[in-house]
């Protein structure tokens, strides 16, 4: 059964107000490593929020394990190396994304995010 214009426009506005410019951004600074405490701290309610924050969780994780296997002489080098480069990309784009409203799904580590319970 379609939706009514009524029913649209309560479902549109309340994803309006889930995502307003502070959660937004709050949710984008999710990603800037153990910043990631202040979205799943500070916007409990939110589930916005709170996903973009269990992903820059994860990402800091993902970093702090890159950054122990770069202290290995050569192939912990590369691999820092190429670990670092990828979970910038991560993290650049998960800001994007948060900025602009927008779910978005890490590859790989996103579903590491989505079993963490708080």
């Amino acid at each position: 059964m379609p939706k009514s214009k009524t029913q649209e426009s309560a479902s549109a506005s309340s994803a309006g107000a889930e995502r307003s410019k502070d959660t937004r951004v709050l949710a984008a600074i999710g990603y800037i490593w153990i910043l990631c405490l202040l979205p799943l701290l500070g916007k409990r309610d939110s589930e916005f929020a709170q996903h973009h924050g269990k992903q820059g969780l994860v990402l800091t994780i993902a970093s702090f394990i890159v950054w122990l296997v770069a202290w290995v002489p050569l192939v912990g080098w590369v691999i820092g190396f190429f670990g670092t480069i990828g979970l910038l990309t991560l993290a650049v784009t998960g800001i994007r994304e948060a900025l602009q409203g927008k779910y978005w799904e890490m590859p790989v580590l996103g579903k590491y995010a989505k079993q963490i319970k708080l």
